[in-house]
């Protein structure tokens, strides 16, 4: 059953400032892919639309709208016909108006959603005020979707009243994310792409820049928006902002690429970022920061290397040679192709939405 579907998000057109994009595209292209019709209403806000990586995609119409309470309900205005109608968690601007007014824009036979892109947090937030409106909304939603979390966000989202809550996890885009010839522009050791955000700078200087500190003698890469005036050992290249048509090279330039989660995601687990499926779609040779389910994705050791802080890196690191890379990529590739595509992601969301519960 092909749908009509509304998504109300940060950017689709634009990583900038908005690490959900990769995750954006490869689940709306999916969903287009299966017949779906996507309109992708994001706001003219952070200096996105300056920063695009992609132009509009002929599998999504882009309706970009201003960031005011009136831009807001015009697009909400235009979105009411939709036989799904999707808010999306950190649009940036009026989350709070676009979670109250979503439902309520259902007429007989459509669907409201609530897709969170940082469950964790989100729970985090709620669970500890009483007084979060979000509290009396979440059992308005029909379903809700979570970037990842595994048992303990479905628990907990069940706990305050979710009708249904299933993760749909970070996935690969195969013609996306892909295989690609080094760049020497991003020759390192160790590359890191990760914008500077408080709930995960600590464990950026733990995993990568204490790190680089310990192996004087190798290059550590920093890309990202927001590192420019952090000191940085010597070692250290920082590129600025990365677009992601760059992520290819960046990572096959690199020895090996690092994961760092973001402190709530890394304290609840099940929630591989966007970066682990893009360095494994490239061949990349991963090093993620330990989290809880890691093994439910990759297996430790022969397809992805788990540090459970910057010694451990440091350690991994000190040990890799170009040829055992090449193993742990090649396995990582191979197994994203075999199970973690958007493709393979989105019949689980088909199932959900037929009513075909897991």
């Amino acid at each position: 059953m092909s749908r009509d579907i509304a998504f109300f998000g940060s950017s689709l057109v634009s990583a900038y400032w908005n690490g959900a994009a990769t995750y954006y595209r490869g689940v709306l292209q999916a969903l287009a892919a299966n017949g779906h019709r996507i309109t992708f209403y994001e706001p003219d806000a952070f200096d996105r639309q300056k920063h695009r990586d992609i132009a509009d995609p002929d599998w999504a119409r882009i309706v970009i709208y201003p960031a005011t309470e009136d831009g807001v309900d015009k697009a909400l205005e235009q979105a009411r016909d939709a036989d799904l109608l999707v808010k999306a968690s950190g649009v940036g601007v009026f989350d709070r108006l676009l979670e109250e007014r979503v439902p309520g824009l259902r007429r007989d036979g459509s669907l409201a959603l609530f897709w969170d892109v940082d469950a964790p947090a989100t729970l985090e937030r709620i669970g500890s005020d009483p007084a979060d409106p979000f509290h009396a909304l979440i059992p308005q939603y029909d379903i809700v979707f979570t970037y990842g979390g595994g048992p303990p966000v479905v628990a907990a989202y069940e706990a305050f009243g979710a009708r249904v809550c299933v993760p749909i996890y970070n996935g690969l885009d195969p013609s996306t994310h892909h295989p690609a010839p080094p760049e020497p522009r991003f020759g390192c050791d160790l590359g890191l792409v990760a914008n500077r955000l408080p709930d995960r700078e600590r464990r950026i200087e733990e995993f990568f820049l204490a790190a680089a500190a310990e192996l004087h003698d190798r290059r550590f890469l920093l890309a990202g928006a927001g590192w420019g005036d952090k000191p940085m050992p010597r070692n250290v290249g920082y590129i600025g902002h990365l677009y992601t048509a760059d992520h290819n090279a960046f990572n096959a330039s690199c020895l090996a690429v690092l994961n760092v989660s973001r402190d709530s995601m890394a304290s609840n687990g099940y929630s591989p970022a966007t970066r682990v499926f893009e360095a494994a779609g490239a061949g990349a040779c991963l090093i993620t920061d330990a989290w809880e389910g890691i093994d439910r994705f990759f297996a430790p050791g022969s397809e992805i290397l788990v540090a459970e802080n910057g010694p451990a890196v440091a350690d991994h690191l000190a040990r890799l040679s170009p040829a055992e890379a090449r193993r742990i990529g090649d396995a990582a590739r191979r197994r994203a192709l075999a199970e973690h595509t958007y493709t393979q992601r989105v019949r689980l969301v088909e199932d959900v939405l037929a009513g075909r519960l897991p």
